[in-house]
């Protein structure tokens, strides 16, 4: 039984590497690939009655109607922030992702997970097939 198990995922495995995820039919693919850079929307930062195109902090924002999380990244926390020093790199980190949201078309794809545990949708942004960065100085 485990040579069979074993046999199979190696099928698998060689089945995406050399004919690709598309090869592989009825399996979800793994992480979306993002197309042409189509994604915009006129981004202001959310209010407590706002969470349309809104930058909630410098890692979540709201876009039609959903909650986004980008993933793996973590920045300062806003909310609760453990000193002042993280509540002013919190609000630089949330006003660079709006700027860099504002910026240019981007392309948001899933990944491994498509939610968090709060719902939120885990997405990743790239402009142009590579990672969108906006840098803030230190």
């Amino acid at each position: 039984m485990t040579a069979i198990l074993g046999v199979a995922i190696v099928a698998i495995v060689g089945r995406l590497a050399y004919g690709g995820a598309g090869a592989l039919s009825g399996l979800t693919t793994l992480a979306k690939t993002p197309g042409a850079d189509s994604f915009s929307a006129s981004f202001s930062f959310c209010g407590s009655d706002r969470h349309a195109d809104c930058v909630v902090d410098g890692d979540t924002f709201w876009v039609h109607g959903e909650k986004i999380r980008i993933s793996d990244i973590d920045t300062p926390e806003l909310s609760s922030p453990r000193c002042e020093a993280e509540g002013s790199k919190g609000e630089a980190a949330k006003a660079c992702l709006l700027a860099l949201l504002n910026a240019a078309k981007l392309s948001l794809s899933a990944g491994l997970r498509d939610e968090d545990k709060y719902g939120r949708k885990l997405r990743t942004i790239t402009r142009s097939g590579a990672l969108a960065r906006r840098h803030v100085q230190r």
